[in-house]
């Protein structure tokens, strides 16, 4: 995947701690040079200079009447453009089966559905269970916390673990243990 026209200028406009605290700024709330300046600190002249930098890079938008207004869009496309591999990356070694599973469940770091087929669903828990350190122990909400970041049903999950035996469980709380994924 190409990233968009412009990321490279809009991610490199953001190399300077005055640009970035000028962003911060519209971030916040403010929308003409003097509520950057009030927010950054900065005299005007800077500011108008910082800002016409981010104008001129795409980041900005200059609204007329002095009011300005951060292009959020460009900022996300830019972002996950320098966030997607390379081409030559994607082209890789071939996929494992495990990796086709992750590709399939995961999609932006969180999980689409609970795989049905146990197969499945076992390589996915593999992947969950990393987040849980190997001899420390967790209560459930810390365990709930951990899962939500992946998928609302934290129950479901939850209990996936410790019926495969990826995490175990009692009265004071939960930790990790073994599990197997069969594919390889």
């Amino acid at each position: 995947m190409d990233a968009p026209a412009g990321s490279d200028r809009i991610l490199g406009s953001l190399g300077q701690p005055e640009r970035l605290r000028a962003v911060a700024a519209l971030v916040l709330g403010a929308r003409t040079a003097a509520d950057v300046a009030r927010v950054t600190g900065f005299d005007r002249r800077r500011v108008t200079r910082e800002i016409g930098r981010l104008v001129a890079a795409g980041l900005v938008e200059d609204a007329g009447h002095g009011v300005y207004r951060l292009r959020e869009d460009e900022l996300l496309a830019a972002a996950r453009a320098a966030a997607a591999p390379a081409p030559d990356e994607v082209r890789g070694p071939p996929a494992t089966p495990q990796e086709k599973v992750r590709r399939a469940f995961l999609r932006d770091g969180r999980l689409v559905s609970i795989p049905a087929v146990r197969s499945k669903r076992l390589v996915v828990l593999d992947f969950l269970a990393q987040e849980f350190e190997p001899g420390a122990r967790y209560p459930e909400r810390e365990v709930n916390r951990r899962l939500r970041a992946y998928h609302p049903d934290v129950a479901s999950l939850r209990r996936y673990l410790v019926d495969e035996g990826f995490l175990s469980r009692d009265a004071r709380g939960y930790w990790r243990t073994g599990g197997t994924v069969p594919m390889g």
